[in-house]
């Protein structure tokens, strides 16, 4: 209601949140990515309290990017507040030259390749990120305003599969606020990072400017449900082999409706490419459209083979000789040397399967 106080998030709030990704393993291990801002401090008590509650536990890990002069204190002050809290915490420090342009670009690719890096390092395989649905909204407007497609319209996904870790967004329906009145109840002090009020930057700028009134049109029930059908879809299509590539078989995948082709195919690569983002929307549609064509234009051979985000597609025959499939498997080899059986595509056994269900 309009005028009430933001309420703060409980830890039966934050097992809501979490119930979607499960399942997970006993003496479950979080990381979570934490800035010294209000969101990220929230998210990591947060999660310590679910966590310590199935007898696991959580480690906070704190990226220094090394642009300001403080920097570093600041990072070290962060790692003190998680500990006053019980939080086992480490700095990752992003070392090496910056580049003069696109270093927000550059400093979140960093940042993700170090906090992977580090998960897979300690064998973390879950990595929570603190984006909240004012975070959504805003990439939305930033992508209607670039025209991107539904896919990019839809915001950023909850779930994320890499080879080594998969991330995960359980604030995604949370506004800021809450997050801000649950660190509030429990006295929590926060430091937000000057960046995000940096007119230099587009986020900073949209946030400065008029509320947008674009909202992603793939949330609330529609989310799950588009989710179940993917994963429906993966298992009829997808194979994986030992090396952990992917094969899609060509009949089958031609039988799916336009957005389960173009959704399955942009997690595909993604997950196999080890890429932050999905591929444009332009090049997932052509790809697509590769995909699907007629069989009789050649029943396989490098003729037919393409690249799309980090990863090589090729047609080949089946073992049984008796279908095709495309191939596709990390351009410049195996992704980290690591198989790959995406979360999001498998579930650990048949009852655990709440994602199909």
């Amino acid at each position: 209601m309009i005028g009430q106080p933001a309420p703060a998030l409980d830890a039966a709030a934050f097992a809501r949140l979490m119930a979607p990704f499960e399942p997970f393993e006993a003496a479950v291990v979080l990381a979570v990515a934490v800035s010294g801002g209000r969101d990220s401090l929230a998210l990591a008590l947060l999660a310590q309290d679910w966590a310590t509650g199935r007898g696991g536990q959580v480690v906070g890990l704190v990226v220094d990017h090394g642009l300001r002069p403080e920097s570093a204190a600041e990072a070290a002050v962060t790692l003190d507040v998680l500990a006053r809290h019980g939080i086992d915490g480490a700095i990752l420090t992003w070392s090496g030259a910056k580049p003069q342009a696109g270093v927000q670009e550059a400093a979140r690719s960093a940042r993700y390749r170090l906090l992977r890096d580090e998960c897979r390092r300690r064998g973390i395989i879950h990595l929570l990120l603190a984006h909240h649905a004012d975070d959504q909204a805003e990439t939305v407007a930033m992508r209607a305003a670039r025209r991107s497609g539904p896919a990019g319209l839809a915001g950023m996904a909850a779930q994320i599969e890499h080879p080594e870790v998969r991330l995960l967004r359980p604030l995604l329906s949370v506004p800021r606020a809450w997050l801000t009145a649950t660190l509030s109840a429990r006295s929590v002090q926060w430091v937000d990072d000057p960046s995000n009020s940096d007119p230099r930057f587009e986020r900073a700028r949209m946030r400065a400017g008029p509320r947008s009134s674009a909202q992603p049109p793939d949330t609330g029930a529609e989310r799950p449900a588009r989710e179940r059908s993917l994963a429906r879809a993966a298992v009829e299509v997808l194979e994986f082999d030992q090396d952990g590539l992917a094969a899609i078989d060509w009949s089958c995948f031609a039988a799916l409706g336009a957005d389960l082709q173009a959704s399955l195919l942009s997690r595909a690569v993604q997950a196999l490419g080890g890429r932050d983002h999905p591929p444009r929307r332009d090049r997932l549609e052509r790809a697509v459209h590769r995909l699907c064509g007629p069989a009789d234009r050649g029943k396989s051979g490098k003729s037919r083979d393409f690249t799309l985000s980090g990863c090589k597609l090729m047609l080949r025959q089946a073992p049984d000789g008796r279908r095709l499939r495309w191939i596709v498997r990390p351009e410049h080899g195996r992704n980290m040397g690591q198989p790959l059986v995406p979360a999001a595509f498998f579930a650990c056994d048949a009852p655990a399967a709440s994602h199909l269900d």
